[in-house]
């Protein structure tokens, strides 16, 4: 069982690299096949057709955020620590390449082309990532470290687009050091340092 599941976990693993790199439609079972060094029939054993792999590939993905997010809560219980903890997390990503994109960002860009069981995932990343941004801005401004100009619902969409466009940017430019820019902005509008 280990032996399948470890091809099925290279499979995901090829497939997010590859829509990292090119998208939805970027990439075949051809390609993975090429990648992790199996037949296209042994891809097809595991995930039927492609809307099932990137369908689980982004329910993973999700999990594995959900995930992420608690162990920093553990980690950090100050809000702001915890935003910096998070945008830290993309901006290392992001600067040693090892996850330049969010899956999630990447694919919602695509979602009128996507089949609606690849749209209904990303859609509920977004959903989780926005509601875990939201409980933190609203215990911080009950704090008072966070200054909201909007709900807090609202500023978690707002910085939730913020650091996906802060990754676009720096894919745009070829510059990584474009996210911490824009990021560092973002954090100091909402806590000021005094």
């Amino acid at each position: 069982m280990s032996n399948l599941s470890s091809t099925s976990d290279a499979i995901l693993a090829c497939a997010r690299s590859l829509i990292v790199a090119g998208g939805y439609n970027g990439f075949s079972y051809a390609d993975i096949a090429d990648v992790v060094g199996i037949r296209k029939a042994s891809i097809h054993h595991h995930f039927p057709n492609k809307v099932d792999l990137v369908r689980t590939l982004v329910a993973q993905y999700r999990e594995e955020a959900r995930t992420g997010l608690a162990n920093l809560e553990l980690r950090v219980s100050d809000p702001v620590g915890q935003l910096r903890l998070y945008v830290g997390y993309w901006e290392a990503c992001i600067a040693d390449a090892s996850a330049p994109f969010c899956i999630g960002a990447l694919l919602a860009s695509q979602l009128p082309v996507l089949p609606e069981e690849v749209g209904i995932e990303v859609r509920a990343h977004f959903r989780s990532l926005s509601e875990w941004l939201a409980v933190v801005l609203e215990r911080g401004a009950l704090n008072g470290q966070f200054h909201l100009t909007s709900t807090p619902r609202v500023e978690a969409e707002a910085f939730m687009a913020t650091v996906h466009g802060a990754m676009l940017s720096a894919r745009a430019y070829g510059d990584p050091k474009v996210f911490s820019v824009v990021t560092a902005s973002l954090l100091e509008r909402l806590a000021p340092r005094h």
